[in-house]
């Protein structure tokens, strides 16, 4: 039986390394405004005393490579929270990249076979790749699918937009994230 094709591997350190920091990303930004909203919105951003607590005490390196752009609304909205959690620990580790920069990354982490960002893809301190998020919540995500399945997608973005109103501190963004780093961070089963 045929073998199926093979992604090559790719060199997760190498492509970290050379990777921008949220500050050098916001300063390469094509909407001035939107990387301001963004720096901004970091602040805003208010954390439960728990999760400060577990961000800070991480057992080991999380380090997360986003494939994004400054002109999506979702990036705009989930950035942020990502590097929230970022500004609470020495041990998480977030760096950016463009989907022109490295076509190669982005192909990997499709949605449904589409382009969607962000996407925020976790590897433990050794590189090896232990999930990713994006573009938006998981139940989100869901409604997006149901919407195509039944040919209305307006009426399923309309919907999101309303959970994302209602949901002013990226809350389900945020649980999603934390759940992430901590498997990410795991040193023990």
């Amino acid at each position: 039986m045929p073998r199926p094709p093979v992604l090559p591997a790719l060199d997760w350190p190498e492509i970290f390394a050379e990777a921008s920091t949220f500050e050098a990303w916001l300063e390469s930004a094509e909407f001035p405004d939107k990387a301001a909203a963004m720096a901004h919105n970091v602040a805003e951003i208010t954390l439960v005393d728990e999760a400060a607590s577990f961000l800070q005490d991480l057992p080991r390196r999380v380090n997360v490579l986003v494939v994004a752009e400054d002109w999506c609304g979702d990036v705009v909205r989930h950035v942020p929270a990502l590097m929230r959690l970022a500004r609470e620990s020495e041990q998480l580790t977030v760096r950016f990249v463009t989907r022109e920069e490295r076509p190669e990354v982005f192909v990997r982490f499709l949605t449904n076979g589409g382009e969607a960002i962000p996407k925020f893809v976790f590897f433990s301190a050794d590189f090896v790749e232990c999930g990713n998020w994006g573009p938006m919540p998981e139940n989100c995500r869901r409604l997006i699918s149901r919407g195509k399945a039944c040919g209305d997608v307006p009426a399923a973005r309309k919907i999101v937009a309303a959970r994302y109103e209602a949901d002013t501190g990226c809350v389900e963004a945020i649980t999603e994230l934390l759940d992430l780093v901590e498997l990410t961070s795991a040193s023990s089963m």
